[in-house]
């Protein structure tokens, strides 16, 4: 059990620290919307904040949506050491035990974010990415001569934004019917979330090896 205990947590712990040096690199060295190419013209580096799950999204203006979130990926998390330590005990293959790492360290990764970030750093209420229509959280923002009323997001312990950066710069092509033109992947996204979708994507390729169907007993002889 020690050495795939082991090999786990050194990979977890390695993700976590790459994808948490890359978040604040981003966050202190990057102003929001800033991007700058990082392979060719086809991937960029772009930040932003995701203040929800995937794609942005969110579930209300309610300061428990965000919290029951928060609330969600620590139990989700805990679930999967729960899962990880069994397999492991169990003497399941090392590749099953590096895919549900990738997914650990991925969630993990991002919960981070949630937990502390806004315990270190200042939010700028005129960064639309720190707005939140409906939260009653009333800011006021500076343009100039002008002033103007926003709704701030709600923020502290477990409200942070999880921050992105990597965006594919890749579109269909014109005449392809329904998508010609768009971005092929439009979603910015980090490391933990690339973790998670190789995690993912791996156990449903190797499903067959990982998850066999118990064979059926034999008529005895």
């Amino acid at each position: 059990m020690k050495k795939p205990l082991l090999l786990s947590a050194i990979l977890v712990a390695s993700l976590l620290l790459l994808d948490q040096w890359i978040k604040l690199t981003i966050k202190t060295q990057f102003t929001p919307g800033e991007f700058k190419p990082l392979v060719g013209n086809w991937l960029l580096l772009h930040y932003t904040e995701n203040p929800g799950m995937a794609f942005g999204q969110t579930f209300g203006a309610s300061m428990w949506a965000k919290l029951s979130l928060s609330l969600f990926r620590i139990v989700a998390i805990g679930l999967i050491i729960r899962y990880l330590i069994k397999q492991i005990k169990l003497g399941t293959s090392r590749e099953f035990i590096i895919v549900v790492s990738l997914v650990l360290a991925g969630a993990t990764g991002n919960l981070l974010d949630s937990m502390f970030y806004d315990l270190f750093f200042s939010i700028d209420p005129c960064v639309p990415f720190n707005q939140l229509a409906g939260s009653g959280n009333k800011a006021i923002c500076h343009a100039g001569h002008f002033n103007y009323a926003v709704e701030l997001r709600h923020q502290g312990f477990l409200f942070g934004n999880v921050v992105d950066m990597f965006q594919f710069n890749i579109r269909w092509p014109q005449g392809m019917p329904l998508v010609g033109g768009s971005d092929v992947f439009p979603a910015i996204w980090n490391l933990a979330d690339f973790c998670i979708s190789v995690g993912l994507i791996w156990a449903i390729i190797r499903q067959k090896k990982f998850f066999p169907k118990e064979n059926k007993v034999s008529e005895a002889e």
